[in-house]
């Protein structure tokens, strides 16, 4: 993903809203398949790492694009942004 790309998918980013939270209990298998069940219909996803959590920010969001097979866009505070484009209809089209 270019730099370019990236800072696209940054700006769309901006106006989510976090759908999915990560808290005490860290990175499940029920919340990694529900993020995979989410790229289903979308194709970015911004989630909240609640204060509870022990886990780094950094290390979840690394943790969730490798097991939804997505890409980390951003990482900020406790928030991170994942895309993971469409296969056969993709929604968003990135700059070149």
């Amino acid at each position: 993903m270019t730099s370019k790309q990236r800072a696209y998918l940054k700006s769309l980013a901006s106006k989510l809203e976090p759908v999915f939270q990560v808290g005490k209990s860290g990175l499940t298998p029920e919340l990694t398949n529900s993020i995979s069940e989410f790229f289903n219909k979308n194709e970015l996803l911004k989630v909240a790492v609640l204060k509870n959590c022990l886990d780094d920010t950094g290390v979840v969001a690394e943790a969730v694009a490798e097991r939804t097979h997505s890409q980390l866009v951003q990482v900020i505070g406790k928030k991170f942004v994942l895309y993971k484009p469409d296969k056969d209809h993709p929604k968003i089209q990135l700059p070149r």
